[in-house]
């Protein structure tokens, strides 16, 4: 019988070839073109954005003196509720303190048995503002919280002229809701809306990674551009709910303020965009929570705004091969002690016109949120040094999204089919 041995010794030295032409491939000069040419894609874009947080910056200053005027309308703030969280009961108090007069407080919960239920009864009991406490039952094929939505608006006093769609998690100023509501009397509007600024309560790596991922999602609401309604802070006519049909919109969904920006822009509504009206959330979370919410965010785009995911998708792939790509051919270089400075130079660019666009972002939130100034300049290496990486977690996030339609939410495990088919999987 003839002996593998040499078969053995041929196949070690086809691997070791296949190996070294792989490598050569690598450090080719076509790859090396390639790299060229994304990397001044990607400088473009970079210069691009930054001049766009350039105008993002000046389009914030111009909003904080801006005159909300006079116009205060009968609102219903609508607060959905579940589980115990850190700052709840400060941040429910919050709600109760807005100087805006004219306005009626509802939290809702599914269950009276929801660990949150006494906290949201004794905020409840002594708050200021009038304020209701109600109870919508389980959901059945749709999210908990747009279940505590449909329920909230169905039991709204006739007289009610406006809609505040609010999270627990957030904790506003007096003067928001003054603000969020004083756009509305400009029928060019068909809402108003802002976005969650994270402060980690705790310097984990975790709570960090995750006040990174939310930032620059800050940035994508603006002027005039395409915005979405936020449903941690939108503000709304109820003519304009009506007439657009997000009561219907709702009925399958989990995604509330996706599903609503789908119903405006049927209709043609705009919706503008609010920085004064940041709203503040601090957070604080481990592993597990980080890549719960990251993961839930992404698939939720995915199935209520493919386009923004396909464009989102391509954008941070193309960031992150053009980072790996240059950094193994400017490695290559080193070791071969040929120059690499040119191609330092290509890799690096495009984080630093990120890490410049993290700095534009922190300083205009900085001015957004004076009560948080302390916090925000202290933490703003996160945003200008992490942010610049963040691109490689969302991918990780992108590709989950590609292999599965289920997430978690707040205990409760749901898959999402379509925009309109959500399944809910916990047993109730």
């Amino acid at each position: 019988m003839p002996s593998r041995w040499p078969i053995n010794r041929c196949d070690s030295t086809r691997l070791r070839a296949r190996c070294a032409s792989g490598i050569a491939l690598l450090f080719s000069a076509c790859v090396e073109i390639l790299f060229e040419i994304l990397a001044v894609v990607q400088i473009l874009i970079g210069l691009y954005l930054a001049w766009q947080g350039v105008l993002w910056l000046g389009y914030a200053k111009r909003r904080l003196m801006h005159d909300s005027g006079f116009y205060a309308p009968r609102t219903a703030v609508i607060c959905p509720c579940r589980g115990l969280e850190p700052g709840l009961e400060q941040n429910l108090i919050a709600l109760c303190e807005f100087d805006h007069q004219n306005y009626e407080l509802f939290f809702v919960l599914a269950s009276e048995n929801d660990p949150a239920a006494g906290t949201v009864k004794r905020v409840a009991a002594q708050s200021r503002a009038k304020t209701n406490v109600l109870f919508a039952g389980k959901p059945v094929g749709r999210g908990e919280k747009v279940n505590n939505l449909i329920y909230a608006v169905t039991q709204l006093p006739p007289d009610i002229e406006v809609f505040v769609f609010v999270d627990s998690d957030g904790r506003p100023g007096k003067s928001w809701l003054r603000r969020m509501v004083a756009p509305l009397n400009d029928a060019r509007y068909g809402a108003a809306t802002t976005m969650r600024w994270l402060i980690p309560n705790r310097n984990n790596l975790p709570t960090l990674l995750l006040t990174a991922w939310n930032a620059p999602i800050v940035t994508m609401l603006t002027e005039n551009g395409n915005n979405f309604c936020w449903g941690g802070g939108t503000s709304i006519r109820k003519t304009v709910f009506e007439q657009c049909g997000v009561l219907q919109e709702w009925q399958h969904s989990i995604s509330d303020d996706y599903s609503m920006t789908n119903a405006l822009a049927r209709c043609g509504k705009s919706i503008l965009f609010l920085p004064e009206c940041l709203m503040v959330s601090f957070v604080d979370t481990e592993f597990d929570g980080l890549m719960e919410f990251t993961n839930r965010q992404i698939l939720i785009t995915r199935v209520y705004a493919n386009r923004m995911w396909r464009a989102a998708f391509a954008t941070h792939v193309l960031f992150c091969l053009t980072l790996i790509l240059g950094l193994f051919l400017t490695l290559g270089d080193v070791f071969s002690s040929r120059p690499s400075l040119p191609l330092a130079g290509l890799t690096f660019l495009p984080l630093l016109l990120a890490s410049i666009r993290g700095a534009l972002r922190v300083v205009a939130v900085a001015d957004l949120l004076p009560a948080c100034r302390s916090q925000i300049n202290a933490q703003s290496w996160i945003y200008v040094t992490v942010g610049s990486l963040i691109p490689f977690f969302y991918v990780m996030n992108f590709f989950s999204s590609m292999f599965s339609r289920r997430i978690r939410w707040r205990g409760i495990r749901y898959e999402l089919v379509s925009t309109q088919e959500t399944r809910v999987l916990t047993p109730q």
